[in-house]
This record gives C-alpha cells, sequence and structure tokens, in this order.
C-alpha cells in the first residue's frame, strides 16, 4: 500500500542506479545552484542587516543585542559558503548547517523584534518577518533535492511553535491568549488557532514543495542523461544528424526523410589493405584516428556533414542536413584540401595516405532507413549511387579527384576554379546512361581556369 502511495505521489523510479558521469554532471549542476543560493543568502542577510540600521529602536537599554551578532556571524558563515562553494563541492553536513543557520537567523530575528520595540513577547507573533520563512524554503527547490526542503520547513515549524510556547510562558503570556480575532489584530494578544494556522502552512507548503521538486528531480535527471546521450551520439554521427534525430517533433520513423538538391562525396585511401598489413591493429586504429581527425577539420571547415564512416571510406554530404548554397564549390574545395592535406602530412605508424575522392551533385533523399527498432540516417538516390561509382574509377584514370558534370558546373563561375580534364562519358556501373566526368588536382589551383565544354566524350 504505502509503495502504491508513493508511485501515485512521485512516480515509478528506477532501480538501476545513474551511470557515474551523468550522476556527475547532475553534481556539478548542482553546485553551481549553490552557489546561486548562496548569493541569495546574501543578498537576504544585506537586507536584513540594512532594516535593522535603518529601523527605529524605543529599547534604549544597555546591554548586548542579540541581533546584531547574529547578522554579523550569519553574514560571515553565508560568505565563508559561497567562497568554498566556488572551490569545492559542499559536503551534506555544510548544506544541512547552512539550512539550519538560515532558519535560526529568521526565528532571532522575529524573537528580538520585541525588545527592539520594548513590547511583549507577544508583540513578534505579528511579525511580517514570518513571510521570510517561505523565501528559504524554495530557495531549497533551486538544488531539486526535496530533503533540504523538508529540512527547512521542519525547521520553520519547529522554530515558531517554539516562538508561540516562550510568548505564551513569558510573563503575563497566559493572560494575553485570547480568542476573539478582533482582539488579536488590535492588540498584543496571542490566538492560538492563528499561530497553528501558520505552522500548518508552513508544513503544507514544503511537502507539496517537496513533492513537486521530487517529481521534477526525475525529469530534471532524464533531462540530464538525455543531453548526455545526444552529445555521445554526436560522437557516433554528426552534429547535425544527431541534432535532427533528438530535436524532431515526432519519432523517426523507416523511410522519414526529405528530398533536397545536394552534393554528395565519397573518399577511400588509395591501397588501404597493403598498409594495413604492415600494422598491428592498434597502431592501425591509431593511424585512422589521426587521418579521420586531420581530414574531419577539413571538411567542416567547408561545411561538409559525414554521413557515414565505412572502415577507412566516408559518406560526406554538402547542403544534405545543413544548408550550404555553394555545397558543389564546397565539396570540391574539399576534396583538393584533402588530397594537399595527405601529400603532405606523415600520419601516425602509416606515412602518407593518399585519397581517392569521387562527387556528384543533383537531387537525393536524407533520411532514415532499416527496421523499426533499427534505422540508419543516410542519404540514398541515383546522385548517390553514382557518386559512389566515381570514387574507384580514380584508380582507372589514376587520378584522385573524380567529379561528375553537374558539380564541374558548379565551379565554373568562381575566380579560384581549378583546372579540368575531362575523362569522358562512363557508364558507371549499375546505370545506363553515360556519365560525363571531369578530373582535377590541387595543383591546378596555381594555374588559370579554362572552361571546358559540355559534352567532350574520350575513349
Amino acid at each position: 500500500m504505502t509503495n502504491n502511495i508513493a508511485e501515485f505521489l512521485f512516480g515509478k523510479t528506477s532501480k538501476n542506479s545513474l551511470p557515474e558521469r551523468v550522476s556527475n554532471a547532475i553534481a556539478r549542476q548542482q553546485s553551481d545552484s549553490e552557489q546561486l543560493i548562496g548569493w541569495v543568502q546574501l543578498l537576504l542577510v544585506t537586507i536584513f542587516g540594512t532594516l535593522y540600521v535603518v529601523a527605529p529602536k524605543t529599547n534604549l537599554h544597555e546591554g548586548i543585542q542579540p541581533l546584531p551578532w547574529a547578522l554579523a556571524l550569519y553574514f560571515l558563515f553565508t560568505f565563508v559558503r559561497l567562497a568554498l562553494s566556488y572551490r569545492v563541492r559542499l559536503p551534506a553536513a555544510v548544506l544541512t548547517l547552512s539550512v539550519i543557520a538560515d532558519i535560526t537567523l529568521l526565528m532571532i530575528l522575529i524573537w528580538s523584534s520585541h525588545i527592539q520595540n520594548d513590547q511583549p513577547a507577544s508583540f513578534y507573533l505579528k511579525a511580517p518577518t514570518i513571510m521570510y520563512v517561505f523565501i528559504f524554503i524554495a530557495l531549497r527547490a533551486l538544488r531539486f533535492d526535496p530533503r533540504y526542503i523538508l529540512l527547512a520547513g521542519a525547521g520553520a515549524a519547529t522554530g515558531w511553535l517554539v516562538l508561540v510556547l516562550y510568548a505564551v510562558q513569558s510573563k503575563g503570556g497566559q493572560s494575553m491568549i485570547t480568542r476573539d480575532y478582533v482582539t488579536y489584530l488590535t492588540s498584543n494578544s496571542i490566538l492560538i488557532g492563528a499561530e497553528i494556522d501558520k505552522i500548518i502552512s508552513i508544513v503544507m507548503v514544503s511537502g507539496v514543495l517537496a513533492i513537486a521538486v521530487l517529481r521534477a528531480q526525475r525529469s530534471f535527471k532524464r533531462a540530464v542523461s538525455e543531453e548526455i546521450a545526444a552529445q555521445d551520439l554526436s560522437r557516433f554521427v554528426s552534429r547535425e544528424v544527431a541534432d535532427r534525430i533528438t530535436l524532431s517533433e515526432h519519432q523517426i520513423r523507416p523511410g522519414d526523410g526529405e528530398a533536397v538538391n545536394a552534393t554528395v562525396m565519397f573518399t577511400d585511401i588509395e591501397g588501404f589493405s597493403t598498409v594495413s598489413e604492415s600494422l598491428n591493429p592498434a597502431e592501425l586504429a591509431h593511424m585512422l584516428n589521426d587521418y579521420f581527425g586531420a581530414t574531419s577539420a577539413v571538411i567542416e571547415k567547408f561545411g561538409g556533414v559525414i554521413t557515414q564512416f565505412q572502415g577507412d571510406a566516408m559518406l560526406i554530404t554538402f547542403n544534405a542536413v545543413k544548408p550550404d548554397a555553394d555545397h558543389g564549390q564546397n565539396a570540391v574545395k574539399t576534396a583538393l584540401e584533402i588530397q594537399r592535406l595527405c601529400e603532405t602530412t606523415t600520419f601516425c605508424h602509416g606515412g602518407k595516405l593518399k585519397t581517392r575522392c569521387g562527387i556528384n551533385t543533383g537531387d537525393i533523399n536524407v533520411g532514415a532507413i532499416g527496421s523499426e527498432n533499427r534505422l540508419t540516417f543516410t542519404v540514398h538516390g541515383d546522385t548517390v549511387n553514382i557518386a559512389a561509382r566515381l570514387e574507384p574509377l580514380n584508380k582507372q584514370f589514376g587520378t584522385y579527384i573524380l567529379v561528375s558534370e553537374t558539380t564541374m558546373a558548379c565551379c565554373q563561375t568562381t575566380l579560384d576554379a581549378p583546372r579540368w580534364t575531362a575523362r569522358g562519358d562512363v557508364t558507371v556501373r549499375g546505370r545506363s546512361q553515360p556519365t560525363p566526368i571531369f578530373s582535377t588536382d590541387y595543383r591546378s589551383l596555381d594555374v588559370a581556369f579554362q572552361p571546358v565544354p559540355s559534352g567532350i566524350t574520350t575513349s
């Protein structure tokens, strides 16, 4: 029965503990909350101190005044606590002590008001300062931990009960008890029912707020977990693809996608099998990490998105998942820069790694394919197939960058366009229609561009 009530109020909780990195992320956010709480506490004690200084004082008797000392000690405690929150994660003992110090200061402030104004103890029961109790309770909600809310509420309810008992037991307190509400409001009389109402209000507000925070705590933990999952996802797929998946208004299903005009590039390392034979698995992985790290920087520089890694090969898109008005030009610039990079860079364990690129521009479909339970976010269509076929044709022509006529046409109007060499009309595997293809080289960037008429055919 108890478990059913708990599930109704708080929802079912997972039996599995959170991963350590998720718990650490939540702890860091809670530490940031403690800093905010510390600043608010510092503001409150400053307000209390200012009110004490400017408020008129009718009690001119000599002796130690408790309130200034309490304010000074609390200011020092709050300042030290705030400074520590920027250096270390505050332990539970310090947080508990902070809650107790908040409530204790408030009760001392309320209690001392009758001394400051030379009135009987019942005078402080009507002090508006009691409203600050709810500020201190609500302040604990910033940490998303109901324990401290309940502690603040219990401390405030207990403190007010002690103040009521003190007023009743003080000199003349018993004779000041009344059951008339008007008399209570217009004099220093004590209405027990009114004070019980205050205690009930404190308890109820604390309880409701604790329940709300406890329920929100699950959403908070889930949000942190999903944020970390999205960050992890962006390490396995591009950030743009990860954002499209995680920010989609509805769950992505097989076949969901959109048609766009884009440029697709396939890359592959020349002679990779020979290179891998000479390296052990660890060395090969290290070399590939260096290679992919360097080429990824180039791809990102020109606005490309790595849609897939396939062994040593990459599928790169331009204007497919990230808008790019000059996608054809940027794809060619990427290929040229990768070629330059590979000829001037010695990668760990593998020496020089030459890369072949096949590029095509046209209409493609961007979306998810697979089954309900297993999806791959990719691009597909005839344009993609042609780009895939162009990359291995580099071996036949002894080139490293082959593009279709549509991609080459995207670069004809630029001042820094490379020089193109027509390679003829090639019927790529899987298609019946021939495709005019062209090659280029990063060294041709230093040569004035000469337009190549379309339709050139070579054997």
